[in-house]
C-alpha cells in the first residue's frame, strides 16, 4: 500500500472528527467502545484457542467458525484502536497513506467475512441433505482453499478503491465525520471528479452482496425443501438447530452492514452521528455477539470452551 502515488496537492494527512455532533461526550463513549472491544477480543481469541487445542474440533465446521473469528478480530481492530486514540487523546490526524491502507484493509475483511458466511451455509446444506458425504465433500483442506480463494477475490475486488483515491486531489477540506476511513466519505472530500470511485464502490457492494445473498438463499432453499420432504418434527427440529447459529451470525453481520450503507449513499436526511453510530454498532457489537452465538448454539463447542473456562 506504501506504493500508491498519492496526490502531493497539500498536505497528505486527514483529519478523523470521531462522532460528528457527539464530540463533547467522546470520553464517555469511549466506554462501551472499549469495552466491546476487550469482549471481542476475549471471546474470539477463546474460541480460537479452544479450536486450535481439541483435536475433535478439527472439523470443517469449526474451521469455518475460526475464520470467522479470524475475520472479527480483524475488522474491529483496524478501527477500534484508532477510534479510541481519537476519543482519549484527540489524536485525530491520520496520513492519506494510513487512511488508504485502513480503508483497504477493514473493507477487504468485511468481503472475506461475507464469503465465509457463503461456505458456512454450504456447509450446513451439505450436513443436511448429503450427511453420508459429508466427510467426503468438505475435508479440511477443501475448506482452507475456499477460504484463500474468499481472500483472493476480496483483495482483488477492494484493491481498485483505494488506487482510484489515491490519484484524486484532495484540497482544502481533508476532514473525514467518521471514526475511520471509510470508502464513500473519502471520496467526498475530493475537489476533483470521484463519479469513478464513486460507481466502483456502489457497484462493487451491490454485486458482492447480491451474489453472496443469493448463493446463501439457494443453499437454505435447498435445505427447506430437503426437510419438507420429511415428516418427521424430530428432523425438523434437528435441522433448525443446525442452522440457527449461522442464521443469527448472518442476520447480524449483513442486516446493520447494508442498512448503513445505503443511508451512507442514498439517504440525505440522516444526520452524521447516526451514520457513524450505525457503522459502529456493526464494527463492535456483532464481532463480540458471533463468539457467544456459536459458543451458545453448538453444543460440542460450548462443551469445550466450558471444560477450559471452569478450569481456570
Amino acid at each position: 500500500m506504501a506504493a500508491f502515488n498519492l496526490t502531493p496537492s497539500g498536505p497528505s494527512t486527514f483529519i478523523l472528527m470521531g462522532i460528528p455532533g457527539l464530540e463533547a461526550a467522546h470520553v464517555w463513549i469511549s466506554i462501551p467502545f472499549s469495552t466491546f472491544y476487550i469482549i471481542s477480543l476475549l471471546g474470539n481469541f477463546m474460541l480460537l484457542f479452544v479450536v486450535g487445542k481439541e483435536q475433535t474440533l478439527h472439523k470443517p465446521m469449526y474451521l469455518l467458525v475460526c475464520m470467522l473469528a479470524l475475520t472479527d478480530i480483524s475488522m474491529s481492530t483496524s478501527v477500534i484502536p484508532k477510534a479510541l486514540c481519537i476519543f482519549w487523546f484527540n489524536l485525530k490526524h491520520i496520513t492519506m497513506g494510513g487512511c488508504l491502507t485502513q480503508m483497504f484493509f477493514l473493507h477487504t475483511v468485511i468481503v472475506i467475512q461475507s464469503a465465509v458466511l457463503v461456505t458456512m451455509a454450504f456447509d450446513r446444506y451439505v450436513a443436511i441433505c448429503n450427511p453420508l458425504r459429508y466427510t467426503t465433500i468438505l475435508t479440511n483442506a477443501r475448506i482452507a482453499k475456499l477460504g484463500l480463494l474468499g481472500l483472493i477475490r476480496a483483495v482483488l475486488i477492494i484493491l481498485p478503491m483505494p488506487l482510484f483515491l489515491s490519484r484524486l486531489p484532495f484540497c482544502a477540506n481533508r476532514i473525514i465525520p467518521h471514526i475511520y476511513c471509510e470508502h464513500i466519505a473519502v471520496a467526498k472530500m475530493s475537489c476533483g471528479d470521484s463519479t469513478v470511485t464513486r460507481m466502483y464502490g456502489l457497484v462493487t457492494a451491490f454485486v458482492v452482496i447480491v451474489l453472496d445473498l443469493t448463493l446463501i438463499a439457494l443453499s437454505y432453499g435447498l435445505i427447506i425443501r430437503a426437510v419438507l420432504r420429511i415428516s418427521s418434527k424430530e428432523v425438523h427440529q434437528k435441522a433448525l438447530n443446525t442452522c440457527t447459529a449461522h442464521i443469527c451470525v448472518m442476520l447480524m453481520s449483513y442486516s446493520p452492514c447494508l442498512f448503513s450503507y445505503m443511508t451512507q449513499r442514498f439517504s440525505q436526511g440522516i444526520t452524521s452521528h447516526v451514520h457513524v453510530t450505525l457503522s459502529n454498532f456493526y464494527l463492535l457489537v456483532t464481532p463480540m455477539l458471533n463468539p457467544i452465538i456459536y459458543g451458545v448454539k453448538t453444543k460440542e463447542l460450548r462443551d469445550k470452551m466450558g471444560k477450559y473456562t471452569c478450569r481456570r
